[in-house]
This record gives C-alpha cells, sequence and structure tokens, in this order.
C-alpha cells in the first residue's frame, strides 16, 4: 500500500511541475510594454486601418485630376424580332427586324478643376448588318470628336475636392500618430494597475507574516501576563483583517493582468511581472506652454479636423447657392462617317465635319422659398460650426496650458513621494520592534503600517503620472521633448 501511495505522490508532483511550466512567467517593463501595444494591440490594428482607409480615399482623389480611359464595346449585339412601325396615314402595322450590331468606343475624360467641366476626346466605330432578303451591311466610324461639358455658375465640385482632400489626409497622418500615442497612454495606464496590484499583493503577504508573527509573540506574552486580553484580541483580528486584504489582493491582481494581457495580445497562460519602472531620464526638462502650443497647433489633427469641418461647411454653402438654378453649356467638335465598307469608312475622303452646341437652363420659376432656405441653412450650419470650433480651440488650449503645469510640476511631486516612502518604510519597520519589545501599543503599530500602505502607493501613483503627463503631451505636439524631434511613423 505503501508503495502505491509513494507512486501516486511522485505522480502529482509530476503533474503539478507540468502545469506551472506551462505557464509562461514574462518580466517585461513598461517600455517593452509600450511597444508591443503600440505594434500588436487590437487597437493598434484598428488604428492601422482606419488610416489605410483614409490612404486609399486620397489616392481615389488623385485620380479625379488624371485623365480616365475608358474602353466601352458591344460584341456582338444581336436582335430578330417584330416592331411596330406608323404608316403615313397613321395607323400602325409591325414590320420584322433583323440585324446584328458591332461597336467599340474608346473614351478619354479630363476634369478641369479651374472650371468643374469635362473635356472628353472619343474615337468610335460601329457595324451594323441587316439579315435577310434584303442584306447588307453598313459602317460607321467617329475618327475623333472633341466634347466639353461646362457648367455655367455651378458648384465645382473638383475644386473642393483639392481644398478638402489634402486637409483630410495630413489629419489622417497626424491622426495616426496620435492614436500610437493614445495605444502608448492606454498601456501606461494598464501597467502601473497592475504594477499597484502587484505591490498590493506583496505588502498583503507581507503585512499577513507579520501579523502572525506578530500574534505569536502576543500569546506568548499574554501568558506572561505582558498584553492585556484587548489587546490579544485585536491582534487576532488584524490577523483575520490582514488574511481578508490577501485574498482580495489576490483576486484584484489576477483581474489587473487579465487586462492588461489581453490588450497586448498575450495568451491567457502568460504570466507578466512587472517591475517598478524609473523616468526616461533624470534630467526632465521644463516644457514652455508657448512652445507646446505653437507645436500642437503646427502637428495636432485637431488642427486639420478644424480646417477640414470649417471647409466642408463652406463647400456646403457654395453647393446649396448652385443649386437654385442650373445653367450648362455643351459643345462638341469632331469627323464622322457612314459607308458601306470598312475600307471607305476609314478613308478620310468621306468624312464630314461634326458638330453639337447646347446651352442648357434650368431656373425655377416659383419654388417657394426652397432654394434660399437651403443657403439659409447652409450658412447657420457653418457659423454653428465655426462657434464650436472656437470653443473646442479655447478649451484645447487650456488642456495644453494644465498639462503643461502638471508635468512641470510633478518631477518634484515624484521626489517628496519617494522619500515620503522610504520614511514610511523604516517608520513601519522600527515600530515592529518596537511593539516586540512592548514600547508602543497595537493602534500606533497599526497606525505605522497603514502610512507604510499608502506611502508606497502614493510613490507609484506619482511615478504614473508623471509618465502620464508626458505621453499626453507626446499625444498633443508628436514631439519627443527628450530627444527634441518629431515623432514619425512609416506610412507605407
Amino acid at each position: 500500500m505503501n508503495k502505491w501511495m509513494k507512486y501516486l505522490a511522485a505522480l502529482c508532483v509530476v503533474w503539478f511541475g507540468q502545469t506551472v511550466n506551462a505557464q509562461d512567467t514574462i518580466r517585461i517593463s513598461l517600455n517593452e510594454a509600450i511597444k508591443t501595444g503600440v505594434s500588436q494591440s487590437v487597437d493598434a490594428v484598428v488604428a492601422q486601418n482606419e488610416f489605410v482607409s483614409a490612404y486609399w480615399g486620397y489616392k481615389t482623389y488623385q485620380t479625379e485630376l488624371l485623365p480616365e480611359v475608358i474602353l466601352n464595346t458591344t460584341l456582338p449585339h444581336y436582335s430578330k424580332s417584330y416592331n411596330s412601325i406608323q404608316n403615313p396615314d397613321g395607323s400602325y402595322n409591325y414590320v420584322s427586324s433583323d440585324y446584328n450590331q458591332m461597336d467599340a468606343a474608346l473614351y478619354i475624360n479630363q476634369n478641369i478643376p479651374l472650371t468643374g467641366g469635362t473635356l472628353r476626346i472619343e474615337s468610335s466605330l460601329d457595324r451594323l448588318r441587316q439579315n435577310g432578303q434584303n442584306s447588307n451591311t453598313h459602317y460607321k466610324s467617329i475618327p475623333a470628336r472633341i466634347s466639353l461639358e461646362q457648367p455655367v455658375f455651378g458648384f465645382n465640385r473638383v475644386k473642393w475636392l483639392q481644398r478638402i482632400e489634402p486637409v483630410k489626409y495630413k489629419e489622417a497622418q497626424q491622426k495616426l500618430l496620435s492614436d500610437q500615442e493614445e495605444i502608448a497612454l492606454t498601456t501606461i495606464e494598464y501597467y502601473f494597475n497592475l504594477l499597484l496590484g502587484r505591490i498590493n499583493l506583496d505588502m498583503a503577504i507581507q503585512n499577513r507574516d507579520n501579523a502572525e508573527r506578530l500574534y505569536i509573540i502576543s500569546e506568548a506574552r499574554h501568558e506572561r501576563g505582558q498584553l492585556s486580553e484587548v489587546d490579544l484580541l485585536q491582534m487576532k483580528a488584524s490577523l483575520f483583517k490582514a488574511e481578508s486584504t490577501l485574498t482580495n489582493a489576490r483576486a484584484s491582481f489576477n483581474a489587473r493582468m487579465f487586462q492588461l494581457r489581453s490588450f497586448l495580445g498575450f495568451g491567457e497562460e502568460a504570466i507578466l511581472e512587472p517591475v517598478i519602472p524609473e523616468f526616461i531620464t533624470q534630467d526632465i526638462p521644463q516644457l514652455s506652454y508657448l512652445k507646446v502650443l505653437s507645436m500642437t497647433l503646427e502637428n495636432n489633427a485637431f488642427t486639420q479636423n478644424i480646417r477640414r469641418r470649417m471647409l466642408e461647411a463652406s463647400r456646403n454653402v457654395s453647393q446649396a447657392k448652385a443649386d437654385r438654378w442650373d445653367v450648362k453649356l455643351f459643345a462638341s467638335f469632331g469627323m464622322s462617317g457612314q459607308e458601306d465598307r470598312l475600307q471607305d469608312v476609314l478613308n478620310r475622303s468621306n468624312w464630314r465635319s461634326d458638330q453639337i452646341l447646347t446651352v442648357g437652363l434650368r431656373v425655377p420659376l416659383l419654388d417657394w422659398g426652397k432654394g434660399k432656405g437651403r443657403v439659409k441653412v447652409a450658412e447657420a450650419n457653418r457659423e454653428v460650426v465655426q462657434s464650436r470650433t472656437e470653443k473646442e480651440q479655447i478649451d484645447f488650449n487650456q488642456n495644453i496650458f494644465l498639462r503643461v503645469q502638471y508635468f512641470n510640476n510633478q518631477p518634484e511631486q515624484l521626489r517628496l513621494a519617494r522619500e515620503t516612502d522610504e520614511i514610511a518604510q523604516k517608520r513601519y519597520n522600527a515600530s515592529v520592534e518596537a511593539f516586540i519589545l512592548g514600547k508602543i501599543d497595537i493602534l500606533n503599530l497599526n497606525d505605522s503600517q497603514t502610512a507604510k500602505d499608502e506611502a508606497r502607493r502614493e510613490y507609484i501613483n506619482q511615478m504614473f503620472l508623471l509618465w502620464s503627463y508626458y505621453y499626453q503631451i507626446r499625444s498633443l505636439t508628436l514631439h519627443d521633448f527628450l530627444e527634441d524631434k518629431k515623432l514619425a511613423v512609416d506610412y507605407q
């Protein structure tokens, strides 16, 4: 029986070891977490795909300025049916129709941004074959025809595209950089949450161990009559509280690890082990509000966003005014010919000139103010957009001012928090020794422990704020002030 029990115990040890090894412990620094978040998090993929969409939107706009070549063919068209025809006396009857047709046309279209018109160059060849008793073949050729369609006092869509689309694309470029910095900010928040959870767990373990040790010492002192029954019960209650705090700290740490692990794209088996980071440099610069504001207005997508929205509002006013009436000019000049043989229709001596001139006019004589109302609505919307952007600009500038002030004050706050943490730890160690010697009571001991824990949490929080404020300013300015260079990304 003992032999089988030993064998079973050995299997349990092997299984437990394999279970522990299956979980990979990854000691990850804050800089490594930021790089991982910016490169492979779900938010990073979303930001990249949004830029790809904007990139192809910009490429599509550029094709509006290039000539478009179109080939239009029918190969072939066959018809055999009865069609109605009206006789000279007004009566109708049906005639048989049996023919096949082939045609090919080549078009070159070019938008004219300056005027909003469209220029077309056309060349085509048609073949019509009549079947039946009176069978014959006809060819029609248009060697070249130039056409111009020009709106007069109309809405110039291409001109407004030229104004808006480059601004949209620059906004998308800057937004991609800002999104990456926002991802870094989220990573920093999740990382420090996990770090604080780790510290809370370590402190809970330490406090539980100390509570056990002190309770054992308290029992011994109580037996010798050096500690009252009330103080002993208080120590026992402190031990129970320490065990409860440890359970909660362990659950909180696991939840925070799951949050960061999921965000960075690690598997559920990975155990992330954060470390307390130092700031990027000990020589932290003092930033100038005016310099930060200037860089923000130059680099931030917010500036392009305001420009785009105002341009779009002005475009809508222009379109509403143009839609009140419609005047179009169409002119066409070219050569054409039709013959029974292909070689004849291609002979330039058989061509004749072909011109078309059309001026179309659409003016509403009575619309009960509908067109005017649309213009007024568009103008009112433009005023609303302008008012909103002015307020947003004021709030934006205030946000920059506050972030600069917070960042400039944070190094001193961090220094004070670090020194307070060191003092609180020394005080707690001294309090434990003094309690063992009977020089202080349980209330003073608990007070020193609470102060020690709060000081360590505050130090971590102040370190988090320093990193957070710095990356908030990076996100606004798209500038690395520590290395004094613009942030960049490979847009390809």
